[in-house]
This record gives C-alpha cells, sequence and structure tokens, in this order.
C-alpha cells in the first residue's frame, strides 16, 4: 500500500496504535542498536530526527547526552514526553514538532540518530538532509528497514523508498568527508502484538564526519 508519510497519516498511525504493551509503538524498549553503536562515544549534543515514542532519546539522555527529540506527530511527542516525565533524565531532552522534510536546525549535532523514520520525501534523499547537520567530528547513525525484506512490525510491508539497504546508504555519503564505522545488514526479532514473534530485517550504518 502507498502511504504519502505526511503529518496526517503519521498522527493517525500515533492515535490509532496501543500506549503501551508488548509490540506497542509506545511501550517497545529502544532499538538495541542505538546501546551498541553509541555506547563507545562521549556524550554531547544529540539529534534524534523521528523520534517517535521517544524511547531512544530517552535511552540516550539516560546515558548523559543532552537529546532534541524531533517527530512530525504531536500525538507520539505526547506520549514520549509522557514516557520521559516517569523517568530521570527530563531536563536534557527537548521535544520538538518539525517536519523533518522541510524544517532545518540551527545548529549541528554530535550525533544525529534515526531509527525507522520515514518522511514524506524519499528516503535517501532524507539520510542526505539529516546527514548534514552532524558537526565536525560527529556522528551519523542510521537504522533503516531493509529494501525487499523489511517489516515495520506494524501490520505492513514500508514502500521500496522507504527501505533502503547499508550499500545504498554508505553510497550517498562522500570518503573525503565520512569514515564508515558500521554498514550491516541484521535480522532481528520484536515481540509484536499478542506476544507473536516479528521478524525485522534492518540496516545499521554508523559514519563519523572528519574533522
Amino acid at each position: 500500500m502507498k502511504h504519502g508519510f505526511d503529518k496526517d497519516f503519521w498522527e493517525r498511525h500515533w492515535q490509532q496504535g496501543p500506549d503501551e504493551g508488548p509490540g506497542s509503538m509506545g511501550g517497545n524498549p529502544p532499538n538495541p542498536y542505538v546501546a551498541r553503536e553509541t555506547s563507545g562515544l562521549t556524550p554531547g549534543t544529540a539529534l534524534d530526527a523521528g523520534c517517535g515514542a521517544g524511547a531512544e532519546a530517552i535511552w540516550l539522555a539516560s546515558h548523559g547526552w543532552h537529546v532534541t527529540a524531533a517527530d512530525i506527530s504531536p500525538e507520539a511527542l505526547a506520549r514520549a514526553a509522557e514516557r520521559a516525565a516517569a523517568t530521570r533524565t527530563p531536563e536534557r531532552l527537548q521535544w520538538m514538532e518539525a517536519d523533518l522534510g522541510a524544517w532545518t536546525p540551527d545548529v549541528r549535532f554530535d550525533l544525529v540518530m534515526t531509527c525507522y523514520a520515514h518522511p514524506a520525501m524519499p528516503q535517501l534523499e532524507f539520510y542526505d538532509r539529516i546527514s548534514g547537520w552532524v558537526a565536525p567530528g560527529g556522528t551519523l547513525l542510521i537504522v533503516a528497514h531493509l529494501h525487499n525484506q523489511a517489516s515495520t512490525g506494524h501490520g505492513h510491508h514500508p514502500p521500496a523508498e522507504a527501505s533502503a539497504t547499508s550499500a545504498a546508504v554508505t553510497a550517498r555519503l562522500d570518503g573525503t568527508e565520512w569514515d564508515i564505522v558500521t554498514a550491516d545488514e541484521q535480522l532481528r526479532t520484536l515481540t509484536g502484538p499478542g506476544g507473536r514473534a516479528v521478524p525485522l530485517h534492518d540496516v545499521v550504518v554508523r559514519a563519523t564526519r572528519r574533522p
């Protein structure tokens, strides 16, 4: 099914989804690749581009990062802020409603991260866009659905323009400006609604912008 991935789509998506519980959009744990890929980094400023219910942003804040967490959906941001309020991290989190295809931050970040975000623009062009927000010496972390094999865990497969391969992502990063640290395609299993096992085919790319 073709989706526009605009604000109306994402508001319906979040309003119709359960708030918590196994497999819910608001109850899933942080993406495991975030911990794997950032645990060796010195905490600084971070942008979570397309933060959804905020699990990854909250995890980063709990590990010392000062996080700007941006999403197009007010419903998602409300859930994220509520989830953060139950932690010790709110002072290190800024929630921002933003269309990532149009909004441009006025600063660059030590870490720019996105996990499964699908804006209303071609997926690889989105990665081009957010890579420009990484400060010199900073890190870009992309977790994406693997092209032609992806499943979001919410009952549908994203269209081709909302998925990628590790080779396609890394090919967009100029070798004179970036050092590729990780370029993986991984399979993991998530517990979905009703406790069913949902396979996720992921792309994980981490790159460092040269100073």
